[in-house]
């Protein structure tokens, strides 16, 4: 004799739809941490893979697709895909799931998408070529290193 024990359809589908309003979807990249932590994995990651000239700007007030943008730069090719990669582990690791990388097939320059925080990962002739700094921090003036004087930023 077999006994048959059936469940309810209904039941495990509105438990289900209790434990969160419809109202409020899910975001498939929302960190369970915050931004402190966030920032504390990555510039650890970049100082694991001996990262070289690590810049932290805070571009809260300057745009809404982030609020801190990282620069850092790596010996070779390699290397930056390296600490592009070991980024990405470490994020993953703390609970923050990134959003896209792009560049690694070339590894001249990685940029690492992690929501609330963006990396540029690049070769040192990429990064002065670009000038990242100086696009993105307002403190930063255009600095003209052969000639030993400060040029004030021009605009049209």
């Amino acid at each position: 004799m077999t006994t048959r024990t059936t469940r309810r359809r209904g039941a495990s589908a509105q438990a289900s739809k209790s434990a969160r309003p419809a109202s409020q979807p899910r975001s498939p990249a929302s960190p369970p941490c915050s931004l402190p932590t966030l920032l504390q994995a990555v510039t650890s990651a970049l100082e694991d893979m001996k990262a070289v000239n690590v810049k932290v700007l805070d571009v809260r007030g300057l745009t809404d697709i982030a609020d801190t943008l990282i620069v850092a730069s790596g010996t070779s090719d390699r290397h930056v895909r390296s600490i592009a990669e070991h980024v990405v582990g470490q994020a993953k690791r703390n609970g923050f799931r990134p959003l896209g990388a792009e560049g690694e097939q070339e590894g001249e320059w990685v940029l690492v998408d992690l929501q609330d925080v963006v990396v540029h990962v690049m070769l040192p002739r990429v990064r002065e070529f670009y000038g990242l700094e100086r696009l993105w921090d307002p403190g930063t003036a255009l600095h003209d290193s052969a000639a030993g004087t400060v040029h004030a930023a021009r605009h049209p």
